[in-house]
């Protein structure tokens, strides 16, 4: 009996036992797990530093250049792409394509603004979407709010006391300020960066430098220039794909990737000032090969700033309604060369022009560039007016003057008679002898 109440005695620890130890295994291995993950070290990510820069509006062509050097950097398995940013914005839909790409990729991607250099606007989406985010000092980042008709982009309080701002009156400006907030907050929080921040660049036109970003937690580090930049981030680990990945760039090679020179004529072309300018001069050149046919030259030259033009409207949103109301007024002041109105219609074109050219890119739901009503449309229309002013003075100054060429050239000049003329005979004029015929008999030499 006793042999028996020892051996239960046994058995039943032994089960306790095993009992106690398969209660704490599954506990036990989040433990070690998290143990190995804080003892251990990240994978290196080695590779070549690939260089890639964007300066200007934010578009279709720098879109295409950035999600190419993406994928470049995916392909060849770098350590590291660098985008080099300095923009004033640009479309929507371009920088929904560039941060879609950033978020994706499973190449480490950093975005350094330079010394000097403005992530404005769309430039704060693509900062904030990648994997690390460093400026240079003298740099700035924010203002991501739609912009509205005459670039007034700011809303401001009713009540200069209080900080409240009142709601947007457009509704399409409202529509366009909600998605981009929303956007970019969800931006900021899949990299841990400050949401609430990020609602204040688009909401409130908020904007701040390098050292303030840095302390509120919107970019990672301050770098003077590219090479100070690698150096702080050799050795850092990065979250890539749901894992963490060292960067090892000490020894990497550096590798530029320049913009092909297709995509650089594009990404130049594609800016709102430089495009309203190329419709204007097109404009001014056809009418001024209307005002004076058979030059050829400046229809030669309008036809190709339209077509420039054209290829740049393709890049840059624009509204229909404004390029309309433009093209409506060359229109007008076309029609001042075949009709007298006395300068009406010419006057009339030029408002139709200011108009037009004020709404032309006036989109805030797909794009935050702008054209500045006072800063662009006003001269460069005042421009085309003095422009169209002075060329119809000209061309009526040579009408309204004897003709130059030709039997028309020789009227009242003074010739001498070679023979005498009985009527018909020879007269010498300007170095040269013509045929004439006299009203009455003239003597030779007379």
């Amino acid at each position: 009996m006793r042999n028996a109440r020892a051996l239960a005695l046994a058995l039943g620890c032994a089960l306790a036992s095993g009992a106690g130890a398969e209660a704490r295994e599954p506990a036990s291995e989040p433990a070690a797990a998290a143990a190995t993950e804080r003892g251990g070290e990240a994978p290196p990510r080695e590779g070549a530093v690939l260089v890639a820069r964007v300066e200007g509006t934010i578009n279709p062509a720098s879109a295409d250049y950035l999600v190419h050097a993406i994928d470049v950097a995916q392909q060849t398995h770098a350590a590291l792409l660098v985008i080099e940013l300095d923009t004033p914005g640009g479309s929507l839909g371009s920088t929904q394509e560039i941060v879609r790409a950033m978020l994706r990729a499973d190449a480490p991607i950093a975005v350094f603004v330079p010394r000097g250099a403005w992530a404005a606007s769309a430039g704060t989406f693509i900062t904030l979407a990648a994997h690390i985010a460093a400026m240079a000092p003298g740099s700035s980042i924010g203002a991501a709010h739609p912009i509205t008709i005459g670039g007034d982009n700011q809303r401001k309080p009713a009540d200069p006391a209080s900080e409240k701002l009142p709601p947007p009156s457009d509704i399409e400006l409202e529509k366009a300020e909600n998605f981009t907030a929303s956007f970019i907050e969800s931006i900021a929080k899949e990299r841990g960066r400050n949401v609430e921040w990020a609602a204040k660049a688009v909401r409130e036109s908020v904007a701040i430098h390098a050292d303030e970003a840095l302390e509120l937690n919107v970019i990672d580090l301050v770098a003077g220039a590219r090479e100070a930049l690698l150096a702080a981030l050799d050795g850092r680990e990065v979250r890539l794909g749901g894992s963490d990945v060292r960067l090892v760039l000490r020894h990497a090679p550096l590798r530029e990737l320049p913009m092909g020179l297709l995509a650089r004529l594009l990404h130049a072309i594609a800016d709102p000032q430089l495009a309203f300018l190329l419709l204007v001069a097109g404009a001014g050149l056809v009418w001024l090969e209307l005002n004076t046919p058979g030059i050829g030259v400046p229809g030669v030259l309008g036809t190709a700033c339209l077509i420039i033009a054209a290829t740049a409207l393709q890049l840059v949103p624009f509204s229909w309604l404004g390029l309309a109301l433009f093209l409506g007024g060359c229109a007008l002041v076309a029609a001042e060369l075949f009709v007298s109105s006395y300068g009406l219609l010419f006057v009339a074109g030029l408002v139709c022009m200011l108009l037009g050219g004020s709404m032309i890119f006036d989109r805030p739901d797909v794009s935050d560039l702008e054209l500045p009503f006072w800063g662009v449309v006003v001269p460069v229309v005042a421009s085309f007016a003095a422009f169209g002013a002075l060329a119809a003075w000209a061309v009526g100054r040579v009408l309204r003057s004897p003709s130059k060429l030709g039997e028309g050239e020789l009227l009242g000049m003074r010739g001498v008679a070679s023979t005498a003329l009985t009527p018909s005979g020879t007269v010498a004029l300007r170095g040269e002898l013509w045929s004439a015929d006299a009203d009455a008999e003239i003597a030779k030499g007379e």
